[in-house]
């Protein structure tokens, strides 16, 4: 759990250093497609739910913290390989980061605006993107052979 311990840390590091260093609404253009922006969404992806009147920050709370649970649980148990592990690992890391803003200050903080011709794809941090890389992990790991040749995992359970 070391690793999920570092990637949250990481991602609120990156989440503090953008709340206090850029003001709330404002942008700074990077390049041509990408600005560094500080908002705050207080519903899901793309934001979804945002405007539900405040019922959804504790319902997607609970939802974060149920599955990084679960998640730590079947990784405890054994995984079929390092892939699913380093997987779960990533999702269990960026649910706890959007998790842990979500009780420090009722909402996520967005900070990376791709955009290319007035087109903007909607904010995300690096919580949402260790949770996207994983679930893509996790779909290749489902492709690849069972590591029957040794356990991975602190639980051994097959």
């Amino acid at each position: 759990m070391g690793a999920t311990a570092l990637l949250l840390s990481l991602d609120q590091f990156v989440k503090w250093v953008i709340a206090t260093s850029l003001p709330r609404g404002e942008v700074m253009a990077i390049s041509a497609w990408f600005n560094l922006v500080h908002v705050l969404n207080p519903g899901a992806s793309f934001s979804f739910l945002a405007d539900a009147g405040g019922w959804q920050r504790h319902a997607l709370t609970a939802v974060g913290a149920l599955v990084s649970v679960a998640l730590a649980v079947l990784l405890w148990r054994g995984v079929r390989s390092r892939l699913e592990s380093a997987a779960y690992v990533g999702l269990i890391g960026g649910a706890l980061g959007n998790v842990a803003d979500r009780l420090r200050i009722g909402a996520v903080v967005d900070y990376l605006d791709l955009h290319w011709r007035g087109m903007h794809w909607p904010a995300f941090n690096l919580a949402d993107i260790f949770i996207v890389g994983s679930a893509a992990l996790l779909m290749l790991a489902s492709f690849g052979p069972r590591d029957d040749s040794r356990e991975v995992g602190r639980g051994g359970a097959p």
